[in-house]
């Protein structure tokens, strides 16, 4: 059997984190999640995820500024980041890019589903 991958998702609406998680762990993932980027570099350390699903709007530190502490990270630069946000601006967009994300997800654009599909594409 293949290696069940891991997701990490950096988001403090409990709601969102848990329909998340039963979406991934539905499709077999290994789910973590934590609700600060300090929490979220921690897990990312102790658990080396295959991919991180990043909100911007965070309590302490942004997304922004954790998506530079991860792509600085010698352990972590390589794993993939999609920013999952409600912030949709054009510059907000181009500078989640810019920083190093894979992908850049507004949550109203998109359901819980194409957020799997998405990472699944990076994943593969």
């Amino acid at each position: 059997m293949a290696e069940k991958r891991k997701v990490l998702i950096i988001e403090d609406d409990p709601f969102i984190v848990k329909m998340y998680r039963s979406k991934f762990e539905d499709l077999g993932f290994i789910f973590r999640s934590a609700e600060t980027g300090d929490k979220g570099m921690s897990l990312a350390h102790e658990e080396t995820p295959d991919i991180i699903i990043l909100d911007i709007v965070l309590p302490q530190k942004d997304g922004f500024e954790i998506l530079k502490d991860i792509k600085k990270d010698q352990g972590l630069k390589n794993i993939p980041v999609i920013i999952l946000s409600n912030l949709g601006q054009k510059e907000e967009v181009e500078r989640g890019l810019e920083l190093g994300a894979n992908d850049y997800m507004i949550k109203a654009h998109y359901t819980p589903s194409e957020v799997v599909e998405r990472v699944k594409k990076i994943l593969s």
